[in-house]
């Protein structure tokens, strides 16, 4: 159960910044500079998330209480899983963004006829007046 919840903590994270990245990216910057930007604008939530998590296993990790030896290494695992993670999410993640989107398109593919930035809008506002 600790696992989902980290995984799930860690990919939240990445999400977000994810989508910090590629909305400066249709912004106008290029890829690495954009996810330079968002890995730098959400420093602080990402943070927040781990070391809150962090700081609620720190008591199963300590093992206080009566047969809390046995979950103790989880609880470790779980905080040394979350340290990786957000190292991975704040250092690893806008690189990897940096090189997958390098030569990707900023255009929408939107086939919404009411998405003012899809091909095509202009075609369906003509058709309906």
């Amino acid at each position: 159960m600790w696992t989902i919840m980290a995984i799930g903590v860690a990919v939240a994270n990445a999400i977000l910044l994810v989508s910090f990245a590629e909305q400066n990216r249709l912004k106008g910057a290029t890829a690495p500079e954009a996810a330079r930007a968002a890995a730098a604008e959400r420093l602080r939530p990402v943070l927040m998330t781990s070391l809150a998590m962090t700081a609620g296993m720190v008591p199963m990790a300590l093992a206080f209480g009566q047969g809390s030896e046995e979950t103790a290494p989880l609880g470790r695992a779980v905080i040394g899983g979350l340290a990786v993670a957000t190292v991975a999410t704040l250092f690893l993640l806008p690189m990897v963004f940096g090189l997958v989107q390098r030569n990707a398109s900023t255009g929408t593919r939107s086939l919404d006829p009411e998405d003012p930035d899809s091909k095509w809008f202009e075609q369906s506002s003509e058709v309906v007046r």
